[in-house]
């Protein structure tokens, strides 16, 4: 059998997930994970990187985005399988490009659950000290483990409400800041966050580029929405439909929040510049300034608590690429095997690595910066070949028909110039490790010859 033609018949049964998520389960697996108030932590880096322009550096990272979203729409609906980029990559590029790009986004979808318990047991543990981070973490991995082990369909559910939970307080400092402003005025001019403050000389797009390198890593996760294809009812359009929007609302929230904290920001961005031990907790400084200490810890324990449920629907998501990788015989067999529909042993497996992950960055000073650049260059490579397989798909292998000049290549093209510039600014240490970590995928690439044929052929599935 091809390795693009495993159908449903081939299957074992064991082998099967169960569908159930609507287009609004979807959207909440792809907003949970990349959290409605992502902008919080890097707000200051980013206002200091651009001069002041932050919101627009969120609508031209949005617009950037948009080109992997766009390339994930046109793949799942003619490659609707769990494992997303893995099962694209396979279908475009073939076998062993479609092993790699699994492989590689592996450093994403098992380590960002790691990054996301770590935060929430330290900001728990900031609101709460008499509680241990550890305590707080432990209990973050346990409850949300449970609730993928219990199943898809019910974790969304408890998802949505943490969801709304996450939105209401986003809303909350909306009305705040529009109060405030209302009531006090702005202490930046009002389209200073869309051109600059003007404190570190005239507009600069190069400082907006700069800095959209960075905010790019705020939309990791909503892709995680792929990989739920098996699991959609009403077709593969559906979950096409979903990537799409989940991107375009994550892009208004963003652009909001940081417009209207730029606003209150009574710092200027060349201060910030100056003063980098500032720029992490900018946002809160600006809110506790401008309205009050007590929107910073409602702000702070939504953080936290959505930071526990982004790992959830990434170690979700996790479980599915181990799960579709080992039905593809590219990992052990045992992480293929469902029960009643849900891959445990793949999501407990996951469970396992992320708890790992997140107990040697918490013994290291640098540890979640080195995890977080080590999760980018994962994603970024893995959104590469996601474009690279629609021209392969599309243009190369002329599997969907006629091909269209910019959707099936200029897109997905430039897609991948962008996901290729954003490495290019990413550490050398995260650089290193992600070379690393491809070395040892293309050495159990070599050892799987025995099992796996030339053109990614599937022993024992025909």
């Amino acid at each position: 059998m091809s390795d693009t033609g495993t159908t449903a018949s081939a299957v074992d049964a064991r082998d099967r997930l169960r569908r159930g998520l609507g287009f609004r389960d979807l959207v909440v697996y792809g907003l949970l994970f990349i959290a409605p108030m992502a902008p919080v932590g890097v707000f200051g880096t980013l206002d200091a990187t651009s001069h002041g322009a932050v919101a627009l550096v969120y609508v031209v990272a949005t617009a950037a985005m948009a080109f992997t979203a766009f390339s994930y729409a046109q793949m799942v609906r003619v490659v609707p399988r769990a494992g997303s980029v893995f099962a694209h990559a396979r279908a475009g590029l073939g076998g062993r490009a479609g092993f790699i790009a699994g492989w590689m986004a592996m450093l994403d979808y098992v380590l960002i659950p790691a990054v996301a318990y770590l935060f929430a047991g330290i900001a728990m543990n900031a609101l709460v000290p008499e509680v241990s981070r550890w305590v707080w973490t432990a209990l973050a991995v346990v409850v949300t483990t449970l609730l993928n082990l219990w199943g898809v369909r019910a974790a969304a559910r408890v998802g949505f409400f943490v969801l709304v939970l996450e939105i209401v307080v986003l809303l909350v400092f909306v009305v705040a800041a529009s109060v405030v402003l209302a009531r006090d005025g702005a202490a930046r001019g009002l389209l200073s966050p869309l051109s600059g403050d003007g404190t570190q000389g005239a507009f600069a797009l190069s400082a907006v580029i700069g800095a959209v390198s960075v905010a790019v890593l705020s939309y990791l996760g909503f892709d995680a929405i792929a990989s739920f294809a098996e699991e959609a009812t009403g077709g593969s359009a559906k979950v096409a439909r979903a990537l799409l929007f989940c991107l375009a609302l994550a892009g208004v929230l963003f652009v909001a929040q940081t417009y209207l904290v730029a606003l209150l920001e009574p710092t200027t961005s060349a201060e910030l510049a100056r003063a980098p031990d500032r720029q992490g907790s900018a946002f809160y400084d600006a809110v506790d300034v401008s309205v009050g200490t007590w929107l910073h810890d409602l702000v702070a324990a939504s953080k936290a608590i959505g930071a526990a449920f982004a790992a959830l629907a990434g170690q979700a998501a996790a479980g599915r690429l181990l799960f579709a990788m080992a039905r593809a015989r590219r990992l052990p067999r045992a992480l293929a095997r469902t029960d009643a529909g849900v891959p445990r042993v793949a999501l407990l497996c996951a469970a396992v690595i992320t708890l790992a992950a997140a107990g040697w960055a918490a013994r290291r000073d640098d540890g979640l910066d080195k995890l977080v650049s080590v999760v980018d260059i994962g994603a970024l490579t893995a959104f590469t070949l996601l474009h690279a397989s629609v021209v392969g798909y599309f243009a190369v292998r002329r599997n969907g028909g006629p091909v269209s000049s910019w959707r099936h290549v200029l897109m997905p093209v430039t897609g991948a110039a962008i996901t290729v510039a954003v490495m290019a600014e990413a550490s050398g240490v995260a650089q290193l490790v992600g070379a690393v970590w491809l070395v040892i995928g293309a050495l159990v690439l070599v050892g799987q010859r025995g099992r796996v044929g030339p053109t990614g052929s599937l022993e024992g599935l025909g």
